[in-house]
């Protein structure tokens, strides 16, 4: 914060009675007159003992954090000597103080003695529109749009700025369109329009104003970004076809080429993405930002040369996350199966908050290379300096040994770091996980239930038991009752719907059942809802459909457990 006192005789009194200012905004004046300050219309203001007083009482105030006695003293102050410093000065406290009526009084009077001044026209306004009493800052408004250099377009860009925490979203909408209503070829008059009508949720208004503002300024950037915002609105246009049109006209438009490229990677369509980052990487070669994305495509795609050239490139131009990168370079040698390149790069990531993810990663490769005691040893040598990071190693240990299938030796990894941290929910929940690998329900089922104690709202410890009980036991009832409650924690969980999904089946509610399921995987397509969904539809006579369902989801994970099972049950592998 800097000092609000930075003038003479005041200044040197303040100093001299031993305290510092309180500051929080711009620094006031307030000296003996000199003709240069009643040249510039400044009042004939004589610094006597009763001003320099209670300027002294409004500091002195300030500093001790009395900001009402402080407020309050400089308006008085400001009222008495008419000085737009002090008026200034004084609003600034009472909008500090949070004291609404002192602000807005020191701000009309900064107006009236400061009548060209843009500042004061901002705060007055900016106050009035807080209030709500938007026509009563409509004229203010307009001198602001006028004032603004010449240039209205600028005031129209920074107006639902001000007008944003406005609730009456409908009225602060009606006052643009007055505003604008001048400015009928103006664009940012139109962008103006637009904004505040998507505040007040009039959508087909904001688009229609988006779109003329876009026809008076053709290629105008903002106005396609929100468009694009505004086609994407429904969910039934993506918009990306949108951002390929514009584009198309105007190759130049970088944040656009930038937004459709992102665009293009949430819809996975990583190639094309690509593509679009290395145009912009042409137009600006020395930003590693873009250079990064090119790489993190590339891995996706698995073009592991593309992802080393890039990843490499984005740490010469000196991004400032090096230990994410050298991870990733990490990964790309580890692809390769050049193990002694990628244990360089997870060992060059210096301490900061990637250094733990490093050094997992490289026990990680040392147990690849089927050194798991080598691996073990080497997380115990990791130093750390807080609890939670000592459960992200532990975590780490009996995921190497999970790996390795040592199933009994998780279990009685975890039991020991939980007998060290008994309320720990991260292990309760893991050892929890692990009981059940060997069969140990009654440890899973008093795991769990501690952990709904000490997090009542963690929706996964209630889904765990629920599941369980559903596919291990005849508890059924308990199940459904836990699966509903987590749930409601957690409405959308796609895991959850496949655990309510199962334990509707095992009740024989098929239709139930296959409402869930099929809601779990339209969420997201994994094996193991699958496999579920595969069980019920088979159970239903719709062998076709399960068939196909479980191959689909065997062609991308051939591995997988569950969905070799479940085939094997009904001899369709």
């Amino acid at each position: 914060m800097r000092p609000i006192v930075q003038y003479s005789v005041a200044a040197s009194m303040c100093f001299a009675v031993g305290f510092a200012p309180f500051s929080m905004a711009a620094p006031v004046v307030i000296a003996k007159v000199a003709k240069p300050a009643v040249e510039a219309g400044l009042p004939k203001l004589a610094l006597t003992n009763q001003i320099l007083y209670e300027f002294l009482v409004a500091e002195i105030a300030g500093q001790r954090g009395d900001l009402g006695v402080a407020s309050g003293a400089y308006l008085d102050l400001a009222q008495k000597t008419r000085d737009p410093r002090l008026a200034k000065r004084a609003t600034e406290v009472a909008l500090f103080a949070h004291r609404a009526n002192e602000a807005r009084a020191a701000a009309s009077l900064w107006l009236d003695v400061q009548p060209n001044s843009l500042n004061a026209q901002k705060a007055l306004t900016a106050l009035l529109v807080g209030d709500g009493k938007l026509a009563d800052a409509r004229p203010h408004l307009e001198k602001l749009i006028a004032a603004e250099g010449g240039n209205p377009g600028l005031g129209f860009m920074q107006l639902n700025t001000l007008l944003q925490q406005q609730k009456d979203k409908p009225a602060a909408l009606a006052l643009v369109k007055n505003l604008a209503a001048p400015y009928p070829k103006l664009p940012e008059a139109h962008y103006a329009i637009a904004q505040a009508a998507v505040n007040a949720g009039q959508f087909d208004v904001a688009m229609t104003e988006i779109k003329t503002a876009a026809q008076l300024k053709p290629g105008w950037e903002a106005a396609a970004l929100f468009q694009f915002l505004l086609i994407q609105r429904d969910g039934k246009d993506n918009g990306a076809g949108f951002l390929k049109d514009f584009l198309q006209h105007y190759p130049d438009a970088r944040e656009v080429r930038l937004t459709y490229a992102r665009q293009l990677v949430s819809l996975s369509q990583f190639r094309q993405a690509r593509d679009e980052f290395k145009i912009l990487a042409k137009a600006l070669p020395d930003n590693p930002e873009i250079s990064l994305a090119i790489g993190l495509i590339s891995l996706q795609l698995n073009d592991l040369d593309e992802a080393d050239t890039a990843f490499k490139r984005t740490l010469q131009l000196g991004y400032a996350d090096q230990g994410a990168v050298q991870i990733y370079l990490g990964q790309v040698a580890e692809a390769r199966k050049q193990y002694a390149e990628a244990g360089k790069w997870y060992q060059s990531v210096s301490a900061g908050k990637h250094y733990l993810a490093a050094q997992i990663r490289y026990s990680a490769l040392l147990a690849k290379q089927g050194k798991l005691a080598e691996a073990r040893t080497y997380l115990h040598g990791v130093k750390t300096d807080n609890a939670a990071d000592q459960v992200r190693l532990i975590q780490a240990e009996a995921e190497l040994l999970r790996d390795a299938k040592d199933y009994q030796g998780v279990y009685d990894l975890l039991g020991v770091a939980l007998a060290r941290q008994p309320d720990s929910p991260e292990l309760l929940y893991d050892h929890a996980m692990a009981a059940e690998r060997v069969n140990k329900l009654d440890v899973l089922e008093k795991d769990l239930r501690r952990l709904i104690v000490l997090k009542p709202d963690y929706a996964h410890a209630y889904n765990a038991l629920g599941y369980t009980l559903a596919d291990r036991t005849d508890r059924l009832g308990e199940a459904v009752k836990l699966l509903e409650q987590a749930l409601k924690l957690a409405p959308n969980d796609p895991f959850i719907l496949d655990s309510m999904g199962w334990a509707q089946y095992r009740q024989g509610n098929i239709d139930a059942s296959l409402s869930y399921l099929r809601r779990a995987y339209s969420l997201r397509a994994d094996p193991d809802i699958a496999a579920h969904l595969g069980e019920v539809l088979w159970q239903q006579g719709k062998h076709e459909d399960a068939h196909k369902l479980w191959q689909t989801s065997l062609d991308s994970n051939p591995q997988n457990a569950a969905l070799l099972s479940v085939m094997q049950k009904f001899n369709q592998h």
